[in-house]
């Protein structure tokens, strides 16, 4: 909606298009908010049945005397009870589509006085708007062609009345730059967007944010032990991968061992020999999302985060394509570990070279933690719906924080179960375990289960089951129809802002 966001400069008092207030349900605009309009142009608007107060609902006035700006929008706040960061981003995404489309170039955010009134954290506040209006800003018209009339887009200069709200802006906008890093490679379609393309990207993303990366593909995964990778990309043209970037801080914290974040980056996936039918590969470009949003946390880490310990994303990428080097049903692989799996069904491939990330995490790492992220179920998606992630996590210390970083970035996850009954249900009779179990049952824990085989049981291990968040079917707040959402760069980067 917009060509870009900025802030304005700090103690700029130029004149603005738009002055944004706020007020709470059923309340009329407090002492803070009628001092921005002396005029009080808003007393024509706040007794108009539509000014409710309500979450996102807006009212527009055009102020009688001069306070700097052209409109005032008077944006309900919602109950006070519960508002917050989370609530403001989506209240956000409602003021931005309005400026998108009233064509305002400047803004000023004046919601000091609601944001006092119930302990609002300003900063935090302000970081959700930029993220929000950041999300807004997501160009995915790459593609369209000379059938397409683009609409014109503005460049949005934004305002806060205080210093600490206008760095959280800032730091919403790079949060937000980089959740649509990992947007644009989801809506990157697989023709262009295959496992040559995406090692490309990793490497100029690193180029660009003093990223190490490193590539191990061909026959280095074999003397790697690579081998769910190695397996699972065999029948595609494209050779599959493990890319390894890397971020070293420059005054890293005494004894701070590396966190590694695993992404499954399979580009397309047909199902291989277990085919998918009826429309099921439809969408399938974005089998990547969880690989794309450990890209994104990666350009965030880079970029807007900066924490004092190194951080080490691991990129499990291939094609599950079908040709006569595809796996089969019944195929029995070893793993660098030891551990032996049969293949059950070949669409339950994510799991296969999600395995060869947390191996290689474990035993080359020496990590701190290891979270992965990963659309790995469709039973996610029937247990939690679009609301929430899947989270497996049974350290205390790791859930705690993942929990935190979820609350702050607004990206929800809801802790599944991982009992031994679970891990003993993917033992197979003629391996040591399969790689999905022959039954219904407990299906996302499937997944979870089967990871714990690859990860050493003494490193704290969180696994994101993001299949049921990573996209949209409809417009929802800052996100558009049928687009991904970038789930994960947020939660991320929170989980780091950490250290």
């Amino acid at each position: 909606m917009f060509t870009s966001v900025k802030a304005m400069r700090a103690r700029s008092s130029a004149p603005v298009d738009v002055l944004v207030l706020g007020v709470f349900k059923g309340e009329k605009p407090d002492r803070a908010t009628r001092e921005r309009d002396p005029g009080y142009a808003l007393g024509d608007v706040v007794d108009r049945p539509e000014a409710t107060g309500d979450a996102g609902v807006i009212c527009e006035a055009f102020p009688n005397e001069d306070i700097g700006a052209v409109r005032i929008l008077l944006v309900g706040l919602g109950d006070k009870d519960g508002f917050g960061p989370d609530r403001m981003r989506t209240i956000a995404a409602t003021v931005g589509k309005r400026l998108a489309t009233i064509k305002a170039t400047s803004v000023e955010f004046d919601l000091e006085g609601p944001y006092d009134a119930v302990g609002a954290h300003h900063a935090r506040c302000a970081e959700a708007i930029g993220e929000s209006l950041a999300l807004l800003s997501w160009d995915r018209s790459q593609f369209k062609g000379s059938a397409t009339n683009a609409p014109k887009r503005e460049k949005l200069a934004v305002r806060f009345p205080d210093g600490a709200c206008r760095e959280g802006f800032e730091h919403g906008l790079l949060i937000g730059a980089s959740t649509n890093v990992a947007r644009t490679m989801s809506e990157t379609p697989a023709n262009i967007c295959h496992c040559d393309f995406v090692v490309s990207e990793a490497k100029k993303m690193a180029r660009q944010t003093g990223l190490k990366c490193n590539v191990i593909r061909g026959s280095d995964l074999e003397k790697h032990g690579l081998t769910g990778l190695a397996t699972v990309g065999a029948a595609s043209e494209h050779p599959p991968a493990l890319v390894r970037l890397e971020y070293t801080p420059e005054r890293p914290k005494r004894g701070a061992k590396p966190a590694v974040l695993v992404g499954k980056t399979i580009v397309y996936d047909t199902g291989g020999l277990s085919l998918k039918i009826s429309g099921g590969m439809r969408g399938m470009k974005r089998d990547m999302d969880g690989g794309a949003a450990v890209m994104g946390a990666m350009h965030a880490i880079a970029t807007a985060v900066k924490p004092r310990r190194k951080v080490v994303a691991l990129l499990c990428v291939a094609e599950n394509s079908v040709s006569d080097e595809a796996c089969r049903p019944d195929d029995i692989i070893r793993y660098r570990n030891g551990v032996t799996v049969e293949i059950t069904n070949t669409d339950a491939e994510g799991r296969l070279v999600l395995a060869d990330g947390l191996i290689w995490a474990s035993e080359e790492e020496k990590p701190a933690f290891v979270v992965d992220m990963a659309t790995l179920t469709g039973g996610v998606v029937v247990a939690l719906g679009g609301t929430y992630a899947g989270m497996w996590c049974d350290d205390d210390d790791l859930r705690g924080r993942l929990e935190e970083a979820s609350e702050r970035s607004g990206e929800r996850v809801w802790r599944m179960p991982l009992h031994q009954e679970y891990r003993d249900m993917m033992k197979s009779n003629c391996a040591d375990i399969w790689n999905s179990a022959p039954v219904r049952a407990a299906h996302p824990i499937q997944g979870a289960a089967f990871l714990s085989y690859f990860i050493d049981k003494d490193i704290p291990w969180a696994h994101i089951d993001i299949a049921g968040v990573h996209s949209v079917d409809s417009d929802k707040g800052p996100y558009v129809k049928d687009s991904c959402t970038g789930f994960g760069v947020r939660l991320a980067a929170a989980l780091m802002d950490q250290d």
